[in-house]
């Protein structure tokens, strides 16, 4: 995903197109040459009107260096290099929100797997218990009814494996998008990948308040907004600094035509001099880009607060979903324990002859319900703790390993 993520791949390239416009806008703090030339053929008439003949041509290389904007050219840098800054803080929380979809992705795979499993298991449960009543039937001990209640729970325990094995397949393309993973040939579109890994429950320990404070000092979209914000400050100075005059110092050569139209006999020399510009009213132009700077300033402001307050909801809810998911995870071992014991129980009480198939039945329905709860406990618990470091601003555990 690293390498492959599309929005991963789209963050990376925004950061160089950051970069970019720091280039752009760091050339006017250097001296800037330029280079430009002009050739003139006359007709008859304006030839004969002017002294200089019928063609005229000219020269000049220039070189050129801002001396005062005032504080333009190096509040435009700087606000070119905060965003630039920010851009990367951005790639930061695009990773973080992609490796979290893949993590996501990866847990319901094995969530999907294990649910297979559990189906499976309670297929041929019933399957042994269907033979278990076809066997008594055949002897005589038992009525129609029995065979045909354990044929109608065979038949119900396949729906639930059939849409076990889907949810599988659909989880493995859930996977392959989150991965960025284009391939798709002839050979390739029918292997299934083997994802490696278990659903597990090792229990973590995290503190509300810490959770905040981690947060608030590492969630990287809050620092680029932070960025942003500093960068529209100094939008302000730079819109601000129309209203002073500028001055360049520029100095070049020059060749010009001379009297006859021969290369040799032209005139040339050095230049070197000094401009300033002041638009002393511009219409008040320049107030209103300054207005607009600052009311932009405003509206970062106004989005940091906003996504303060965002931050701080998310990571109550996440601490809130993994208390619920550590204490479901911890109930659900428990009851697979009891709903086994039931059903061994069961078992032998109707091998027995105390019990009856529907006492089996509903201890194998209870045993697969705890089972599939346990697992969807387990996913649960691992997506909780996922989404809480998430909103910490911790890095993935594959990254931080």
């Amino acid at each position: 995903a690293l390498q492959n993520n599309f929005a991963i791949r789209q963050a990376r390239e925004r950061i160089k197109q950051q970069e970019g416009i720091v280039v752009e806008v760091s050339a006017r703090t250097i001296p800037n040459v330029a280079a430009d030339a002009v050739y003139q053929h006359n007709d008859r008439d304006i030839a004969q009107a002017f002294p200089v003949g019928d063609r005229l041509w000219q020269i000049n290389l220039t070189a050129s260096q801002v001396l005062y904007a005032g504080g333009g050219v190096r509040s435009a840098v700087k606000s070119s290099q905060l965003a630039r800054d920010a851009a990367v803080l951005d790639l930061q929380a695009v990773i973080n929100e992609a490796l979290l979809e893949v993590r996501v992705a990866f847990y319901r795979v094995l969530l999907a797997r294990e649910q297979i499993k559990v189906q499976e298991s309670n297929l041929a449960l019933l399957q042994e218990q269907l033979k278990t009543a076809t066997d008594r039937y055949d002897a005589g001990t038992v009525s129609s009814f029995e065979k045909l209640r354990a044929e109608v729970a065979v038949a119900n325990a396949k729906v639930p494996l059939i849409t076990a094995r889907n949810d599988s397949r659909l989880a493995i393309e859930s996977v392959r998008q989150a991965l960025g993973f284009v391939t798709n040939t002839p050979e390739s579109v029918r292997k299934v990948p083997e994802l490696v890994g278990a659903l597990e429950f090792t229990p973590q320990n995290f503190e509300l308040e810490a959770a905040f404070e981690a947060a608030r000092a590492n969630r990287p979209d809050l620092e680029r907004i932070a960025k942003l914000a500093d960068s529209r400050e100094e939008a302000v100075t730079t819109a601000r600094s129309a209203r002073y005059p500028s001055v360049a110092a520029f100095g070049g050569w020059t060749v010009r035509k001379g009297a006859t139209n021969d290369f040799g006999d032209s005139n040339n020399g050095w230049i070197v001099g000094v401009q300033s510009r002041w638009d002393i009213f511009d219409g008040r132009a320049t107030a209103g880009r300054v207005s607009q700077a600052r009311s932009l300033l405003e509206q970062t402001k106004l989005t940091l607060g906003e996504a303060r307050l965002a931050v701080d909801v998310e990571v109550r809810r996440a601490h809130s979903q993994w208390q619920q998911a550590t204490e479901l995870a911890e109930a659900s071992a428990r009851v697979v324990e009891q709903a086994t014991e039931a059903v061994r129980l069961a078992n032998a009480r109707y091998n027995a002859g105390t019990g009856t198939q529907l006492d089996v039945l509903s201890a194998q329905v209870d045993l697969t319900t705890a089972r599939t709860n346990q697992i969807l406990a387990y996913y649960g618990y691992n997506v909780a703790v996922a989404s809480l470091r998430k909103a910490m601003g911790q890095a993935d555990e594959f990254i931080s390993k």
